[in-house]
């Protein structure tokens, strides 16, 4: 496995990141495919042994049960703290992110995954009613703390994750070192604004949905897996724009068969040519993990690339709003 460093910071990740929303109690209000705690511990213990040190989760997966499944299983799998990167979000709360909101959930997330420091807590949405200052102000005071390491965002629109940098600029306060957006073959408007800025700002990219919810790694749309045939947010996502981008996922297709790899490998690769540095992969079965975690070893070529985004056709935003 590789290993880079988030941005500026001294936090050293895996190539690729184990996804959190897989874990945790399935619900009618957030996901129904979701693995239980003893998979959930499985998972985790397989990403670990093959090298994986990098875990993303968030304070309202499976209203933050994903967060009390990961805890536990770390701490019953013996792995050190230190020899693992903890990642977690808040916004989907009460208070968005205020200053109350914000300490608040702090606690909770770190009483619910066992552990008396975050390494990564990010901001999951930009939040219109909180002043940026009140809320780059309060995440710099936990790093102070000792409670957090470092800072990270996700999606919103480029502006915004600029005026939250030269918030933090400004006043001295502690900036953003990753940014996990929404980004993948079928998704690429933030390619406009948002991966610009934080390149300029020498912040990673450690994106979300990178396959797609699973679009891009099987040839046909959907299989009769359970999330494929549950999953409500990947289907208000990605089916609208279904016609067009089928004929991207035949071209990933076409490649995998070229380079004898699988769909995945291939998706991921391609991310890694645009220069993200840890997907965020939401896996459910350990061979799946195990295949995308090699992705960062093909080097797709530069005909590959123009290949694969010959057929991209602009999409509504999604997740930044």
């Amino acid at each position: 496995m590789e290993y880079v460093k988030l941005g500026n910071s001294d936090l050293s990740v895996s190539r690729i990141a184990v996804g959190g929303m897989s874990f945790g109690k399935p619900s009618e209000e957030f996901h129904l495919w979701t693995l239980p705690y003893e998979e959930t511990k499985e998972m985790i213990s397989f990403a670990y042994d093959t090298g994986v040190n990098f875990i993303d989760t968030a304070n309202q997966y499976s209203g933050g049960t994903s967060e009390e499944f990961i805890g536990r299983a770390i701490r019953e799998l013996g792995i050190p703290r230190d020899k693992i990167v903890l990642a977690s979000k808040v916004y989907f709360n009460e208070g968005k992110l205020s200053r109350k909101a914000i300490l608040r959930e702090i606690e909770g997330s770190l009483e619910r995954l066992r552990t008396d420091y975050l390494d990564l807590y990010q901001v999951h949405r930009f939040d219109y009613d909180t002043p940026i200052e009140e809320t780059m102000e309060t995440l710099d005071e936990l790093v102070k703390a000792g409670k957090v390491r470092a800072l990270g965002a996700s999606a919103m629109y480029g502006y915004q994750f600029h005026n939250m940098q030269l918030a933090a600029e400004a006043n001295g306060f502690t900036k953003f070192v990753s940014l996990q957006n929404h980004y993948n073959l079928l998704y690429r408007e933030d390619e406009r604004e948002l991966i610009p800025v934080a390149k300029q700002y020498g912040v990673s990219l450690i994106p979300y949905s990178p396959l797609a919810g699973g679009h891009l790694s099987h040839s046909s749309w959907l299989t009769d897996s359970r999330r494929s045939r549950s999953d409500r947010m990947s289907a208000a996502k990605y089916n609208p724009t279904k016609d067009q981008d089928i004929l991207i996922v035949e071209r990933v297709k076409e490649l995998s068969e070229k380079y004898q790899v699988s769909m995945s490998v291939i998706s991921l690769a391609w991310l890694y040519a645009k220069g993200v540095s840890a997907p965020i992969v939401g896996a459910t079965k350990k061979e799946h993990f195990a295949d995308a975690a090699t992705a960062y070893q093909l080097k797709l070529t530069d005909e590959d690339i123009a290949y694969l985004e010959e057929l991209y056709l602009p999409h509504k935003v999604q997740g930044a709003r």
